[in-house]
Formats: C-alpha cells, sequence, structure tokens
C-alpha cells in the first residue's frame, strides 16, 4: 500500500513538471541555457528561430517561478540581463540528454517484423 502512494506522489511530481517543461520551446531554451553558462535574452531569441519575443519572455519567467533558471540584472544603462541554469536544472540536464538519446532510437528505422510460417 505505501509503495503505491509513493508512486501517486512521484506521478504527481512528474506531471506538475511536465507542465512547464511540456510547453512548447521549454526544452530548447532548456537545451540552449545548458549548452552556453550564461545568455542574454536576444541572444537566446536568435539560437531559436521562429519563437516570439512574447512566448520566449513567458517560458523564461515560467522556468524562473519553478526554480529552473535564474535571471540577473545588471546595473547598467541599458539594463544587461543574463539568464542561467540553477543547480536544480543542471541535475535536469543528464536527464534530457537521455531522453534525447532514447529519441534518437526511437525514432530509427525499426526492423520490418517477420512471419514465422
Amino acid at each position: 500500500m505505501e509503495q503505491t502512494e509513493e508512486d501517486e506522489q512521484k506521478c504527481k511530481a512528474i506531471g506538475n513538471m511536465w507542465e512547464v517543461l511540456g510547453r512548447r520551446w521549454a526544452l530548447l531554451v532548456l537545451k540552449n541555457l545548458h549548452i552556453k553558462e550564461a545568455i542574454r535574452f536576444n541572444e537566446l531569441k536568435r539560437a531559436l528561430p521562429g519563437i516570439s519575443s512574447t512566448v520566449l519572455a513567458a517560458r523564461l519567467l515560467e522556468m524562473e517561478r519553478e526554480g529552473l533558471i535564474s535571471k540577473k540584472i545588471y546595473p547598467e544603462i541599458p539594463p544587461r540581463v543574463e539568464y542561467r541554469l540553477t543547480a536544480r536544472a543542471r541535475e535536469l540536464g543528464v536527464i534530457l540528454k537521455d531522453l534525447g538519446e532514447w529519441a534518437q532510437r526511437w525514432r530509427s528505422p525499426r526492423l520490418v517484423s517477420t512471419k514465422i510460417q
């Protein structure tokens, strides 16, 4: 009985996290942040052709609220803002790498099954 309850809690936690990670562009934003130590908004936007500024800003805000990225505002004119992954999100990098490898295997041509007569 305890194992079932624990499994349900894990499923809920994954579901809650997937609310953020499952949104369009979220994984690509994380991937680009994983490649560079720190990145500015316009640099990130250029790395993601097709994303609007509004959507990028929304994804960054959502991930900041979830503790996946941090935002540093430098007191300059004009203000310089950099985004980086938190330690929590760097842990996620290992999982995303494995997920990417699995996705590549899944997309590779499948063997045609043969009938045994």
